[in-house]
């Protein structure tokens, strides 16, 4: 029993770490279940410094040929290194005393664009390469399930919401407080996000995601993202305190 007690406690308190860093954008800090693939943690550091992550496994993946992965891959890079840029040029002006002026305005706003354009890409790059369909008898089978009525809807809502017109990206969330699931439409990387909401599944319809391999045939692309979502990470994701 004591060990037992132990887990919970220990469940528990990753849970409130989560509640803590989940509110609104900056929920898209920590997505894991697992604790050591937290990103960027910057309590040992003055900098909160962010490292561009390899993603290279996915080279060979059916559906994606590999010059549109080392594409993708390079654009992210470019998230990576700015989101750390803006971060230092913002801690030197808060040094300067300079936060009153249009430069510290302008970084401070631009700042969620560009981190969320890196965190948004390690998402839906680490929730590819899956090589099967979702575990029909899992929990997250069942939690779509109870939130839609059936999986079949939800991948449904899913596709409709990927098949708008414009770019941006889907991205199925899941409500950190009532545990129900929303498929939501991003428009830009740092607009639309639902406050307390736990990405769980992200897909990329940005044309640079798809157009060198599919032109404009987007529903091909999106019927090749289903064929290789990693759904292991994606039940992964789901918050532990919902049962």
């Amino acid at each position: 029993m004591e060990q037992d007690g132990g887990k919970k406690k220990k469940v528990f308190s990753l849970n409130r770490r989560r509640f803590l860093y989940l509110s609104g954008i900056s929920g898209l800090a920590l997505i894991s279940n697992k604790p050591e693939t937290l990103i960027a943690s910057p309590i040992k550091e003055e900098k909160m410094t962010y490292q561009a992550k390899d993603y290279s496994r996915l080279l060979g993946m059916e559906g994606f040929s590999d010059i549109l992965l080392k594409n993708h891959f390079t654009l992210y890079q470019g998230y990576v290194t700015n989101t750390n840029k803006w971060i230092d040029a913002l801690n030197q002006f808060l040094k300067e005393g300079k936060t009153g002026t249009p430069e510290f305005a302008e970084l401070k706003r631009r700042l969620g664009w560009e981190f969320n354009g890196m965190r948004l890409h390690e998402y839906y790059f680490e929730n590819l390469g899956g090589k099967s369909g979702i575990q029909k008898g899992g929990k997250l089978f069942q939690k779509l399930g109870e939130s839609f009525g059936s999986y079949e809807a939800w991948e449904k809502d899913f596709r409709a919401t990927g098949s708008i017109r414009g770019i941006g990206w889907a991205v199925l969330y899941q409500d950190i407080l009532s545990g129900k699931f929303v498929n939501f439409w991003i428009n830009e990387h740092d607009v639309g996000h639902p406050a307390g909401g736990m990405p769980i599944l992200i897909m990329d319809v940005f044309e640079h995601a798809f157009m060198i391999d599919y032109g404009l045939k987007r529903a091909d692309y999106i019927e090749a993202f289903f064929r290789n979502i990693n759904w292991k990470e994606v039940e992964n994701r789901l918050l532990l305190h919902k049962g």
